[in-house]
């Protein structure tokens, strides 16, 4: 009987090493990330994060000349640098590393989850002094990096290895997007060891599989158009239909990644262009609106040992103004949209900076009119 390949054989293992320790990855599908460019030519990035377990993220500020060591396997010190330029986002468990954000050339990255598939390079001993561990490649590029260009020729610079997260006990699977002031974006994965660039011309991500499939999954949707469609005629009998909609009508509503996708990329190419900045924020939270996944509603496995559901929930969405140079945030138990304005800040401060993004809701009552 043939054996598998060796790449599902690694992916299967570590499936099996996850739902040992009690965490399963299977639990953060969801995050979803989109484009918007308005009429000014202003560029705004926008993402959900979803996931089961409380990343414990706020908004932190890197300054220029931090000084960073990176992560190799099995405890062992990784690359070392110093920020090259200041970056603005949110970290994750308090690190001071940025999972979501922009630096101070309009440079911008996001992480997202990519189980099943991400399976990073090759790793030895003499490779430490390179390497950079796979949460660490996105503050790694903002840090040094101010073009998509300089992004594509630096990571052949460095080694990213399969590195144990140690909050988590897990190799966290996953994938990058990179855009720019201009628009133009990438997508880094590590799928079987090496190292894949796509370029990205929709400015849409999601999860798994990866994101050449994607693209020609839409394929699928070439049926789907933004204009109702006319009434059908059968025989005699003409067959309307039910309201505002129709051309949609099809399109997929779960929260798979490959249903996210497909929307994500129908919304934000369907809606009409914002005149400013300010517009183009507020529409690509609106349309972020549509990926929102309520506590419970996105479930996996079975309650723990005090009866509590793990289940993936968007707990906070962010949109990044690479033109302007903003950074805004809201979370899954405060919808006001707040944010940081990397330009206000102290770029060569001695200290990473940090907003926290804890704490409910004001509901405010209405004031009657005059």
């Amino acid at each position: 009987m043939a054996h598998p390949p060796a790449s599902f054989r690694r992916r299967a293992i570590s499936a099996i090493l996850a739902a040992a320790i009690g965490f399963s990855p299977a639990i953060a599908h969801a995050c979803t990330g989109i484009r918007i460019v308005s009429k000014d030519d202003t560029v705004v990035r926008g993402r959900t994060m979803e996931f089961g377990v409380d990343t414990d993220s706020n908004v932190i500020l890197v300054p220029r000349g931090t000084e960073r060591t990176g992560t190799a396997p099995d405890g062992a010190k990784g690359k070392t640098w110093k920020a090259k330029y200041a970056s603005l986002g949110m970290n994750a468990l308090d690190m001071p590393v940025i999972v979501d954000g922009l630096n101070e050339k309009g440079l911008s990255v996001g992480i997202f989850y990519f189980p099943g598939y991400a399976d990073f390079q090759p790793y030895e001993a003499s490779d430490a002094d390179n390497t950079v561990a796979p949460w660490e490649v996105g503050s790694y590029i903002l840090d040094n990096f101010a073009t998509l260009d300089e992004v594509r020729a630096g990571l052949e610079e460095i080694v990213v290895p399969n590195v144990e997260l140690s909050q988590w006990k897990i190799v966290l699977p996953v994938h990058f997007i990179v855009m720019d002031a201009t628009g133009a974006a990438l997508v880094i994965e590590y799928i079987d060891g090496e190292r894949k660039i796509f370029d990205n011309p929709l400015g849409v991500i999601t999860n798994s599989p990866s994101f050449d499939w994607h693209l020609t999954n839409l394929n699928n949707y070439v049926n789907l158009g933004l204009e109702n469609v006319p009434p059908n005629q059968l025989g005699d009998y003409k067959v309307p239909g039910f309201g505002q909609g129709t051309g949609l009508l099809g399109m997929p509503g779960d929260f798979t990644p490959p249903s996210r996708f497909v929307r994500a990329a129908i919304y934000s190419y369907g809606v009409l262009q914002s005149t400013d900045a300010d517009e183009a924020v507020l529409e690509s939270f609106h349309i972020l609106n549509n990926f929102d996944i309520p506590r419970g509603v996105a479930r996996d496995g079975k309650p723990d040992g005090h009866g509590n559901i793990e289940a993936d929930y968007t707990q906070w969405t962010s949109a990044s103004d690479l033109t302007n140079l903003r950074f805004y945030v809201r979370t899954y138990d405060n919808s006001a949209i707040r944010y940081v304005y990397l330009q206000d800040q102290d770029l060569d401060a001695k200290e990473i900076k940090v907003w926290p993004v804890s704490g409910g809701e004001d509901m405010i009552p209405l004031a009657p009119g005059k």
